[in-house]
């Protein structure tokens, strides 16, 4: 999961109201439906102790929510009497969740939004490639790559000099597929893509393939389907596109997973990144911006649990006396998924979500560490 959409709540300090609302179940009488649901969510920040000015901003907001533009919900977060973000979600939420409180309530959200991963597609031929991204906003259009437009069509006959200008055309298609594996490369670097699609005619396609760097090769998928000339089909590419995505999604979870079984093997310490699973261990990783990738697992009984935070993101810790020494003015309790989502967001961590049966992590979160103490130690050894 992709957390920069939530950038603009690391602007401003709390406290928050956030409101879960599903838009799912449309019907005749939905408007008034989003009506009542909207009174009854402001009601209940106001219990909550929400300001007046927060209260009815979420509440007209909510009552304005249409599932034409958000089919399935969204998630609001408001602070100082203004709404600072919706965020369209891609699953309905089952119950509209409400609450007011020091941090964004962010513990729903990596079920409901889902990992999104950010897929290039370059869609080729012989003269360059139009390129997509796909996230969570949907598809958007990332640029194009243009290489030499002549020759790039063989002639049918036998002579030298025909013979001499299929050369020069089979030098046209080489260099155009170098010029297009460098456009890929960099625009995958620049978008900051998980997932690489290579559409258009096996010839091209293969040969621009070939022209990656190792690192690019290793994960591009090749479809034939969404080619760059006209006709091509947009849906066939657009079900490539999802099933490359859903794919690295299972791939990505399951090496965290594996990485985290191996913590749990008796014996030697695994090779692989170490790991944090209790709520002590998490914090204190967060705190020194140590986590790479955040793990949570619904359902998990430590994701309610109770920490304390200061306005920094990195102000986070298990018991309120420690805060002092973090230069928390006015240390507040949140909720540990909270805290722990807001700092993977300040500090670029990814988050994966287990699937309910999973075992792992134990509590509902866990976490693969950049580095641990014992590498720092290691290191000034050296």
């Amino acid at each position: 999961m992709r957390l920069d959409s939530l950038a603009p709540l690391l602007d401003r300090s709390g406290p928050w109201a956030t409101v879960y609302a599903s838009t799912a179940q449309a019907t005749e009488s939905a408007g008034d439906e989003r009506r009542l649901a909207a009174r009854a969510a402001g009601d209940e920040l106001a219990r909550q102790g929400a300001d007046p000015a927060t209260v009815d901003a979420v509440t007209e907001h909510l009552a304005a929510l249409s599932p034409r533009t958000k089919p399935q919900g969204s998630a609001v977060f408001a602070a100082d009497g203004g709404i600072v973000l919706d965020l369209p979600l891609n699953a309905a939420p089952g119950r509209h969740h409400v609450s007011w409180s020091a941090l964004p309530h962010l513990g729903p959200l990596p079920e409901l939004l889902g990992e999104n991963p950010r897929c290039l597609t370059a869609r080729i031929d012989r003269t360059g490639a139009d390129f997509e991204l796909v996230d969570a906003q949907g598809t958007h259009s990332a640029g194009q790559a243009s290489g030499e437009e002549w020759p790039v069509h063989r002639t049918a006959t036998g002579e030298l000099s025909e013979k001499h200008f299929q050369l020069r055309v089979e030098n046209t298609w080489e260099s155009n597929a170098g010029l297009v594996a460098e456009a890929v490369a960099r625009r995958f670097r620049e978008t900051g893509a998980d997932v690489l699609v290579l559409s258009g005619d096996p010839r091209e396609r293969r040969a621009v393939h070939e022209r990656l760097p190792e690192q690019l090769r290793a994960i591009a998928v090749e479809t034939s389907h969404g080619g760059r000339a006209a006709g091509s089909s947009s849906e066939l590419l657009d079900r490539e596109t999802a099933r490359a995505r859903e794919e690295f999604v299972t791939r990505h979870t399951a090496r965290a997973l594996a990485a985290m079984r191996a913590a749990h093997t008796p014996g030697p310490a695994p090779a692989g990144p170490a790991t944090a699973e209790t709520v002590p261990s998490l914090v204190e990783a967060a705190r020194e911006h140590r986590v790479d990738t955040l793990l949570v697992r619904p359902g998990g009984p430590d994701r309610d649990r109770e920490v304390w935070v200061g306005d920094g993101h990195d102000q986070v810790a298990v018991r309120r006396s420690e805060l002092q020494y973090l230069g928390a003015v006015d240390p507040a309790p949140a909720r540990a998924d909270d805290a722990l989502l807001r700092a993977a967001l300040a500090t670029d961590a990814e988050v994966l979500v287990a699937a309910p049966e999973e075992e792992l992590p134990v509590g509902g979160l866990g976490a693969l560490l950049r580095w641990t103490h014992a590498d720092e130690r290691a290191a000034a050894v050296r």
